[in-house]
């Protein structure tokens, strides 16, 4: 059986969904798979996100922001937050890391690319770092 890994964010709408968009593309499927999730998700993926991640060959198009609840996270090997502060919830039995990932909610694309890679290097340093590969 394969680990869970749970990315959060507030809005489910960027830095989460680009982190489990990257996660399972660089992680064995038999090893490791990502959910993503936030506190207060939002309507959609951020516009600026969708498109760089698109560049990046992930369609995020109809990625739809989800609410970490208990039952999502149920089982949960890791909880990767990325800036929900005090509103990220305790998971039990799950390892825990935080993230200083800047919002790319309303960046310039130039920007949101930065996050994006950013994101990238965190979870490929992750993947090997937890034998996920």
């Amino acid at each position: 059986m394969s680990a869970l890994v749970v990315f959060a964010c507030v809005h489910n709408a960027g830095r989460s969904q680009m982190a489990a968009a990257w996660f399972n593309r660089l992680a064995a499927p038999a090893k490791a798979r990502a959910v993503s999730a936030g506190t207060a998700p939002g309507e959609r993926v951020h516009p600026e996100v969708v498109e760089a991640m698109r560049e990046a060959g992930f369609d995020l198009a109809a990625a739809r922001p989800r609410l970490l609840d208990a039952e999502l996270a149920a089982g949960a090997a890791w909880l990767v937050t990325m800036g929900c502060g005090d509103a990220c919830p305790h998971v039990p039995g799950a390892r825990r890391a935080d993230w200083p990932l800047a919002d790319p909610k309303g960046r310039p694309l130039d920007e949101v690319r930065a996050i994006r890679d950013e994101v990238r290097a965190r979870v490929k340093a992750f993947v090997a770092s937890e034998g996920y590969a």
